[in-house]
This record gives structure tokens, sequence and C-alpha cells, in this order.
């Protein structure tokens, strides 16, 4: 049976560090790290994002703003509102709710802001620094990944890495991260041909391809370690990730849980983001 790597107590040790250093900051600074949310529209799911993020601010003392505009809002709008807080000095932070009504231009607002508030790691500049290995921010999951496997006692160097999902979120810049890491990594995606050999040939394997426990045992080496970064609601409304928990925990060293896994790690690792871009801040 596998070790269950604990998302939910690695999270809270983080934000107890975080905690530490933003009281430390505020003592040496006297001010606090600022997160700015933008959220447009009613979006279900994206309300409790945002409600999830204002939470964790308050837990680790930072300042936090949300703006709520309504689905109508214009592109122009949207944007002021962006430039506005690229040069407010109280906030560090700038993260824009995704998705965006259709009528919207994610990337232009992605590009707008300010790389040095880009929280999320999503701007051009910062995903280039994650590249060649000099960054100041990680996306927020696969940073959290890294955390759960770093703080597991998990070594990477060496390993074979198995990465299956290729987005810019998650994917992608997971693969990266392992490969700075020492991993030797390979990424998989819907045109990858006999995925599951290939699948078996990793010592540690992320799923992220947001498909309801599609890995099964079959799939997976013997004492492998499982990340599962999915996040999928079945038919009875229960949550599930793309492994499927039963079968793969019998067979794997460590292995995540859906929900209590990657989940918790995602938003920590957004605090972790806005205390370095406060305290760049104060370094400019």
């Amino acid at each position: 049976m596998a070790n269950i790597i604990n998302g939910k107590a690695i999270s809270s040790e983080i934000r107890k560090e975080i905690k530490e250093a933003t009281e430390q900051f505020y003592q040496d600074h006297g001010f606090r790290p600022g997160l700015a949310v933008i959220i447009v529209g009613d979006d279900p799911a994206s309300r409790v994002y945002v409600r999830n993020k204002r939470l964790a601010c308050e837990e680790v003392g930072f300042y936090s703003k949300a703006y709520e505009l309504p689905a109508e809002t214009t592109q122009e709008e949207l944007n002021t509102l962006v430039d506005r807080l690229n040069g407010d000095p109280s906030i560090h932070g700038i993260l824009c709710q995704l998705p965006l009504p259709r009528h919207l231009d994610e990337k232009e607002v992605l590009l707008r802001i300010d790389p040095r508030k880009d929280v999320d790691a999503f701007h051009p500049v910062n995903v280039g620094k994650i590249m060649i290995g000099d960054y100041d921010f990680l996306p927020c999951t696969p940073a959290g990944v890294m955390e759960l496997l770093t703080r597991s006692g998990i070594e990477i160097a060496g390993k074979e890495c198995v990465v299956v999902g290729r987005s810019n979120i998650v994917g992608k810049p997971q693969a990266m991260l392992l490969l700075h890491a020492n991993g030797t990594v390979t990424v998989c995606h819907s045109r990858t041909k006999n995925l599951a050999e290939v699948c078996r040939r990793a010592d540690i394997l992320v799923a992220a391809i947001g498909k309801a426990d599609f890995f099964t045992a079959d799939m997976v080496k013997e004492g492998a370690i499982v990340i599962d970064v999915g996040m999928n609601r079945r038919a009875d409304g229960k949550l599930t990730g793309d492994v499927d928990f039963a079968s793969v925990s019998e067979k794997a060293s460590y292995i995540t849980p859906v929900p209590g896994g990657v989940g918790p790690m995602t938003i920590t690792m957004l605090m972790k983001n806005t205390l370095t871009a406060a305290k760049r801040s104060v370094q400019a």
C-alpha cells in the first residue's frame, strides 16, 4: 500500500512559514504583501476560488482586494483596472481569475499584467525565466507538486519522470521544473503512442489530463511515485482525480489523494509568490 502524500498537512506547514515571514516583513517595512484578484462574471467555481484566496490571505496576514466585475465588462474597462493595479504600490500580486467571458481576450489581459506582479507566472517574461531556470515566480500547481515531492523526502535527480498533459499552466512548466531538478523527463499527450507503456517506465508519474480515473494500476510501475493533478467531479458529485486511486495505491510507493493532495498546495504557492513579489518590491 502506498504512502499517502498529505497535501493538506504540507500546505498548512508552508502557510505557517509564510505567516511568520509576513510578520517579519511587516516589522521590517511597515506594510503587508498585497494581492488583488479580479473576477469577471458569475462563474460559481471561480467565485469559490476567489473566496478561498481571500481566506488564505487572511490566514497568512496579507492585504487582499477582490474586484468583482459584471459579465458585460468591456476589454477597455478590464485593461484600465489592470493598469491601475500595476501602478498601485500596495498591490504586489495581480491575479485575473480565468476563464473570462468569451468577449474578453485572456491573452491581452495576461500580457498587460506587470511581470513583477504576475503571481500566477503566466506572463511570457516569467515563462521564459522558468525555461532558463532563473525565475522569480513559479506557476502555482507545478510549484506545489515540487514542494510535495521535496517535503516528502523524494529524490528527483536521476529518476525517470513522465508528465501526462502539456498545458501551459501545468504540464509544460511541470516538465521544466522536474528537468531543473535533474529528472529525466518525458511529456505525453493525446497523440502519444503506447501511452501505457511509457507510463510504466516512470519512477515519478504526474497525471494532468482532466479525465476521471484514467490511470489504472496496469499503467503504473511497481513502486512508482504517482502525483495526481486531476480534479474531476463524478456523476454523484464526488471529486476524483485522473488516477484510479484504489488500484494504483496498491502498486505505488507514494501517491497523492484527490481531494487533499495537490489541490491545497495551489493557493498556498500563490501566497508564496505574493510574498516573493512584496520582497522584490523593496529591493527594486
